[in-house]
């Protein structure tokens, strides 16, 4: 498959910010921390339903210390309406010892730091620079990999060879936007079953082998 060129990128970038000036991060959250628990809970679950249990966790246990003296029960019975509640709740008090006892309390502001913690992977540690830190990152989650490879801004097999090469072809300065645009797009539009292609305002660019609109 080809992928798009420099100037259609642009393009497409410039489209996707037309389309959706709202995007943004969907996870509610007043502090770091809130933010990193947050984060680590919508793995495999969506953020509404992240949403709806973060306000009763977070207070109750407001911060690490608080959450890493928590029953490992407790957590499970506020946050069991989500996916994989146990060993996130596992994780989420795991993560809180480890802040307490080996950064103060605080949320690291570094990559190698933050995916030491327990339940922190990849993903988690870029949303948690870029929003909480002011980093650009581009964090893949399942829609930006779906619909950067779809519509070829990248063509690549995995989510680490898709997060370098969306690196290397998006300007810097745009990483965490795209980031945003992209899931906003996945979530409106571009979804992975019967994705909304008459009503995509980037069909005419879109690589997609199913799409019927390419302007060729």
């Amino acid at each position: 498959m080809k992928t798009l060129s420099n100037n259609e990128i642009t393009i497409v970038m410039a489209k996707l910010e037309e389309m959706y000036p709202d995007a943004g991060c969907a996870l509610n959250y007043d502090t770091r921390f809130g933010l990193l628990i947050a984060v680590v809970l919508s793995a495999q679950t969506t953020d509404v339903s992240v949403n709806k249990v973060t306000p009763t966790l977070l207070a109750r246990y407001p911060g690490p210390h608080e959450l890493a003296e928590a029953e490992q029960s407790d957590v499970e019975s506020i946050i069991r309406h989500i996916g994989l509640y146990k060993n996130k709740s596992a994780n989420i008090i795991a993560l809180s010892k480890a802040l307490v006892n080996d950064y103060g309390g605080e949320v690291p502001g570094d990559y190698d730091e933050l995916v030491k913690l327990p339940g922190v992977g990849r993903k988690t540690a870029n949303v948690v620079l870029s929003e909480a830190f002011g980093k650009q990152r581009i964090a893949v989650d399942t829609h930006v990999f779906r619909v950067s490879n779809r519509i070829g801004l990248v063509c690549e097999k995995d989510v680490l060879k898709t997060e370098l090469a969306l690196m290397n072809v998006l300007p810097e300065n745009s990483w965490t936007r795209m980031h945003h645009l992209l899931i906003f797009h996945g979530r409106r539009c571009c979804s992975a079953k019967n994705p909304k292609c008459d009503e995509c305002g980037i069909k005419e660019l879109c690589l997609s082998i199913d799409n019927p609109y390419r302007n060729c």
